[in-house]
């Protein structure tokens, strides 16, 4: 398959959970959130020179590549993987940045004043990671594993939720449990399968399984 069936095959599947459409790079900064939420969610690629509508309109300058690479090692902490690969189609270059999930979440984008931000992929956008998520990756690297444990606080905190999607501070407000310990629980609750979330009306939701 040559370089333009292969990118025209790509094109075709649009926008989405793990493919992004860059027409320019004149941000690293912003495009550095594309790595930060595909390396904290489920990998993906990005198409960089094609145009929201598909059109290959291609990598104008040696300083758009300049800053692919600045996204990627400058802007994230820790340094997320990223693979680029350089297609030419009819004069113009399209660059494929392949970024795989990372195993030490979370990416975080690190602004010009030093402050982290993580970002998530949901469908075809890039999110804020909420304080949950934090959370839940943090666990994620205890090499002693967590266990769940139903205490009177666990007990209130369902109580809580019974029947209801809520979002964060909803939560603390009805269970009266401090935040950072809901953070703590409702991270530990959706590794078990006890407590989902999902992303509605631009905010998190969480509710019982």
């Amino acid at each position: 398959m040559d370089d333009k069936s292969y990118l025209q095959r790509l094109i075709k599947e649009g926008e989405h959970q793990q493919q992004d459409f860059k027409y320019r790079v004149s941000d690293a900064l912003k495009l550095a959130k594309s790595v930060s939420a595909f390396a904290n969610t489920d990998g993906g690629r990005l198409l960089i020179g094609v145009r929201d509508d598909g059109y290959m309109s291609g990598v104008r300058s040696e300083e758009e590549i300049y800053m692919m690479h600045q996204a990627a090692y400058r802007y994230c902490r820790p340094e997320a993987s990223i693979k680029f690969d350089t297609y030419h189609v009819e004069g113009r270059t399209i660059v494929v940045a392949t970024v795989p999930p990372s195993g030490r979440r979370p990416i975080c984008v690190v602004d010009k004043e030093d402050k982290p931000r993580a970002y998530i992929r949901i469908a075809d956008e890039n999110i804020v990671a909420s304080p949950v998520h934090l959370a839940i990756w943090r666990e994620a690297q205890n090499p002693q594993g967590v266990m769940m444990t139903y205490t009177e606080t666990v007990s209130k905190l369902l109580a809580a939720m019974e029947g209801q999607r809520l979002t964060l501070n909803q939560i603390v407000k009805r269970s009266g449990i401090a935040r950072h310990k809901v953070i703590a629980l409702l991270a530990r609750l959706i590794r078990f399968n006890i407590v989902r979330w999902d992303y509605d009306g631009q905010q998190f939701l969480f509710q019982t399984v």
